[in-house]
């Protein structure tokens, strides 16, 4: 007999739930939904009905979401990153001419997932600061990546396992995580590894709940953040 692949707490998404070999596309788990994970008594102002009255098999879509779009949501995504779109709205309207996002990643995935994803929300219309491409030779780095994280409405930290050995030393990702940290202002994006694992590394940052490329692809990711910081 098939087995379900969900975790304790439920399948984190429609997508893992349609491809469970016990679940096959339910989005069921023993009788839960598969995001019963997530609080029950949580009912939030921002989630719409998807058009129709009622909450798509799929998810549902937050009150950013543009007439038409494709991109849904599972109730967890849309709590934690509705106090990150009030953050982005208040700083839109107070510094219109920020960037929308400060990309964060270990120094080892410049070259790849950070790049795919750089490329990817950019393509999506996005603006991103990214070392890569805004840190010019010769220019101090703590320099520019203090006026990079003040010229951007919110941070995206890549969470991989090169930024998972990176975090217990002191380094540059500390300074940057410690000032989006402050305020509703992060975004943590799981890429190859868990929340577990970074748990074990960082309570602090895991205890924001983000996005996870082992539910959506990197891709939707990038769709979403893209919708979340459209104004």
């Amino acid at each position: 007999m098939a087995r379900c692949t969900a975790p304790s707490r439920g399948h984190r998404s429609a997508a893992a739930a349609a491809n469970c070999p016990a679940c096959g596309g339910r989005g069921q788990y023993g009788g839960y939904s598969y995001n019963s994970y997530s609080n029950p008594s949580y009912s939030s102002p921002y989630i719409s009905s998807g058009g129709n009255g009622v909450s798509s098999s799929r998810g549902s879509k937050p009150r950013w979401s543009k007439s038409g779009s494709s991109i849904y949501y599972t109730s967890a995504q849309i709590q934690s990153l509705t106090p990150i779109r009030e953050t982005v709205e208040a700083r839109a309207a107070q510094q219109p001419d920020l960037r929308d996002v400060f990309l964060c990643h270990a120094w080892g995935d410049r070259k790849e997932a950070a790049k795919e994803l750089h490329d990817l929300l950019e393509a999506a219309g996005v603006k991103v600061w990214f070392s890569e491409k805004d840190l010019g030779l010769g220019v101090p780095m703590m320099r520019a990546i203090d006026k990079g994280l003040a010229n951007s409405r919110i941070g995206l930290v890549l969470v991989t396992p090169a930024m998972l050995e990176r975090l217990p030393q002191e380094s540059v990702a500390d300074k940057e995580l410690s000032t989006l940290l402050a305020g509703n202002r992060l975004i943590p994006i799981v890429h190859n590894t868990t929340y577990e694992a970074l748990r074990n590394v960082s309570p602090m940052l895991a205890s924001r709940t983000g996005l996870d490329t082992s539910e959506d692809s990197m891709k939707i990711v990038a769709e979403k953040i893209a919708e979340l910081v459209a104004v």
